[in-house]
């Protein structure tokens, strides 16, 4: 994985330095938005990362079904305010592909959570991996994060690649009657801190 381009985006959340990172002729790389920043990678102090796995449904289309889209705006208005780094992965459905999260809303809407769903078609609870999150960082130079995460996962595969978490802010989305056994789901399987 490498860095294959750079440019500067300006959004309502600020202008970011935006950077696609993945092999030469990737039409799906994953993506790095940062501000803010460049204090911090030549201090070393910790820096404010968001680890946001991509969700099509509720990043691009505002579903009701999770809180994912508005994890992702919280953490870019955190970083219009204090600087921080956004990195997308293109791991869909929690690493299953957007077909298969489809068909997991399917089988949602028959009765099964959203982690049942996903292993009653043969996959596991969670298939993402933080590797390239971890590689991206190393990129950057950044050691220590202050990260924006509900998901315990996220931190623990950071500490474990030698990454020093120091301090884990939530984002806190709204529940509503679609997304509130998917919210309790994620609390009571996965640990997720809200």
């Amino acid at each position: 994985m490498m860095l294959l381009v750079t440019s500067r985006l300006p959004s309502p959340w600020g202008t970011y330095s935006i950077s696609a990172f993945g092999l030469e002729g990737d039409r799906f790389p994953h993506i790095v938005l940062h501000r803010g920043i460049e204090d911090a990678l030549v201090s070393g102090a910790p820096v404010p990362v968001r680890i946001h796995s991509e969700c099509m449904t509720g990043d691009v289309f505002a579903s009701k079904r999770c809180d994912c889209g508005e994890q992702l705006h919280h953490a870019l208005d955190h970083f219009k305010r204090h600087g921080g780094m956004l990195i997308y992965l293109r791991q869909e459905g929690r690493g299953i592909g957007l077909v298969e999260k489809l068909r997991a809303y399917n089988l949602q809407d028959e009765g099964l959570n959203t982690y049942e769903a996903n292993a009653a078609m043969g996959h596991g609870e969670d298939d993402r991996q933080y590797t390239d999150a971890v590689a991206i960082l190393a990129h950057y130079k950044v050691g220590s994060v202050r990260l924006l995460t509900n998901n315990p996962l996220k931190g623990k595969a950071l500490k474990a690649a030698g990454v020093n978490v120091v301090e884990r802010i939530p984002l806190v989305g709204t529940e509503n009657a679609e997304n509130a056994e998917y919210l309790k789901a994620k609390k009571e399987i996965t640990g997720h801190l809200f």
